[in-house]
């Protein structure tokens, strides 16, 4: 038996906003409705609003101009990665993401990670939780590790919320750039941790875990983010040109 699983509120909205695009609505070049608009228009909260219009910026349907606001940019030449999660959580504003940060430690790097990061699996990495909730119920957790010479000089292990994208808080501090990021995807079921910061998730639910390692252009891997999605609460979605 097929099941279908309806996707979360921001993605949505963030789907009839691109519909309205493409039919003319909000034409190329046009400010879209303010925040407060959409929030009264669609009659959702303003987190779940700008998530939904981050999404659109990320995807390249919409851009902000200092000054003027949001504009309307059209369809994008390639449209693809409508769910990539691993650009998500590298530019996730965690002040105004619905959830919380569940914990910012030093942790024993698991094996997988250190084999990204290059480090030995004795290594100690800093690591960030959070859980992304959806009317008060989680559906995403991101556990974000990083090697010690990046998390000098930066907000990272102060735990307190970061009011930009962990991207954005590196580029600045350490002078560092992200190049290219790898995702590699699989599914397993959740250790009792990470079933509890999740709602208490049954023993036989899956969570798929999109392991993202975010690069320089060197190839030096600069975080690794593992971001588990509980099988019953997501939908996955990509759209790809073929030619």
């Amino acid at each position: 038996m097929a099941y279908e699983v309806e996707a979360p509120k921001y993605v949505r909205l963030a789907q009839t906003i691109q519909r309205r695009i493409e039919d003319g609505t909000y034409a190329p070049g046009t400010r879209v409705p303010s925040e407060n608009q959409l929030v009264q228009s669609f009659g959702m909260s303003r987190p779940t609003v700008v998530r939904a219009l981050e999404l659109l910026k990320r995807d390249g349907w919409l851009e902000s101009r200092q000054g003027y606001g949001t504009i309307v940019r059209g369809r994008p030449a390639v449209v693809e990665g409508k769910d990539r999660r691993g650009l998500e959580a590298l530019g996730r504003d965690e002040s105004r993401t619905p959830g919380r940060l569940v914990d910012v430690g030093q942790v024993a790097v698991p094996a997988r990670v250190a084999s990204a990061l290059g480090l030995p699996k004795t290594a100690k990495v800093l690591r960030r939780r959070f859980v992304v909730e959806e009317d008060g119920e989680p559906f995403e957790l991101t556990s974000s590790y990083f090697p010690a010479d990046l998390v000098d000089g930066t907000d990272l292990a102060d735990g307190g919320t970061l009011t930009s994208g962990v991207r954005e808080h590196l580029e600045t501090r350490k002078k560092v750039r992200f190049d290219h990021v790898t995702e590699r995807v699989s599914a397993r079921l959740a250790d009792a941790a990470e079933a509890e910061l999740l709602g208490g998730l049954p023993d036989d639910v899956p969570v798929l875990s999109v392991l993202v390692i975010a690069c320089d252009a060197s190839g030096r891997a600069l975080q690794v983010s593992d971001v588990l999605l509980p099988a019953d609460r997501q939908e996955l979605e990509d759209t790809y040109r073929v030619n």
